[in-house]
């Protein structure tokens, strides 16, 4: 099940041309959608079936600020009205497409799902996106065979970086050991905690002296349907246990992160990282992206094999530890929101 009422990520802004053949196609959320350019430049996002007989809107063709379905010849305009109908002059009313509302921001693009009349553009979350001047923010995707849950969750928890990326964006103990602060808001959880006296990354750990230590500070904003904004900052190791490290910053970051389910079964996954031009090096960010491809590429093993078994054993009794509060507390605000959909829902149909 999935939320509708809210802005999924279909995508980063560049990969939606004004080529004459660019219409992109995506499935989020069970609904297939096909994304093109006005040729002012405004995206447009319609469903991806033609209300004849269910052809792909996706193999029609660009004409003007119209799409055109290349089954029967069938056009529509932007707002998803058909235009033209050949060898007719009546055009019924039935005739028309689904549009969804679109909107680009922080370099990424976001579809409403649900209500056009609710698709408030205040609920799309912050993100430092590539354009940001101060920022050198290197992007990338990746597609998982998993259920959005388990990224749900794997996202809340950040003990597993320990183990499965020692060698990438992880490798101490130290993590596994944090106390992290949690802060449910509306539509998500705020997570913060700092790591003290903790080894480089794996992926960094070659630029520093071997006994080299950090405080590293982690500040994380995670929404629902599944999208986690990271400011990572990285200092040497200072003497304060509590509140902001009294070590100097050498590192300052942002990655943000946006995971759309497909389906039951998929995901498509947006993300990026990259740090301040005050604390970047000649390589750096490029280092950080690279890290994070292989950590993610990590991850995927780890949730493809989970979700394999899942489905094996829906039933399984499942163990609960610790470490599980803050996949708890996200799943918790994930659920609230479908039962609050279902049971509206029910009202509309009463």
């Amino acid at each position: 099940m999935f939320v509708k009422n809210a802005w999924y990520c279909a995508g980063w802004d560049y990969e939606f041309t004004q080529s004459k053949d660019s219409l992109v196609t995506r499935k989020i959320a069970n609904e297939r959608v096909v994304l093109y350019r006005r040729l002012d430049g405004v995206l447009v996002a319609f469903e991806d079936r033609c209300p004849h007989r269910q052809a792909a809107l996706s193999l029609g063709r660009k004409e003007g600020d119209s799409l055109r379905c290349m089954y029967h010849g069938m056009r529509f305009g932007p707002d998803g009205t058909c235009n033209e109908i050949p060898g007719q002059s009546r055009i019924p009313d039935r005739a028309c497409v689904r549009a969804f509302p679109v909107i680009e921001k922080d370099n990424w693009v976001w579809v409403w799902m649900g209500d056009p009349v609710k698709a408030d553009p205040a609920l799309i979350p912050f993100a430092v996106g590539p354009s940001e001047p101060e920022w050198n923010i290197k992007t990338s995707k990746m597609h998982v065979k998993t259920n959005y849950r388990n990224e749900i969750a794997n996202l809340s928890d950040l003990s597993h970086i320990t183990w499965i990326h020692e060698n990438t964006v992880g490798g101490s103990r130290k993590y596994t050991e944090v106390s992290p602060e949690f802060e449910l808001i509306p539509r998500g959880m705020k997570t913060r905690y700092w790591v003290r006296s903790c080894a480089a990354p794996g992926a960094a750990r070659h630029l520093f002296a071997p006994d080299a230590l950090f405080d590293i500070h982690f500040d994380i904003c995670h929404t629902i349907p599944c999208t986690w904004i990271l400011h990572y900052r990285l200092f040497t190791a200072g003497t304060a246990t509590e509140g902001e490290s009294n070590g100097q910053l050498i590192l300052d970051t942002w990655s943000s992160q946006a995971v759309t389910p497909r389906d039951e079964d998929s995901v498509d996954y947006y993300f990026s990282w990259g740090a301040s031009r005050a604390t970047d090096f000649p390589g750096g960010s490029d280092m950080l992206k690279e890290a994070v491809v292989i950590a993610f590429q990590e991850d995927a093993v780890q949730l493809e094999a989970q979700h394999i078994r899942q489905k094996e054993k829906p039933d399984f009794q499942q163990i609960d530890i610790p470490l599980d509060a803050g996949p708890g507390k996200m799943l918790w605000v994930l659920d609230r929101l479908l039962r609050q959909e279902a049971t509206e829902q029910i009202s509309l149909s009463q």
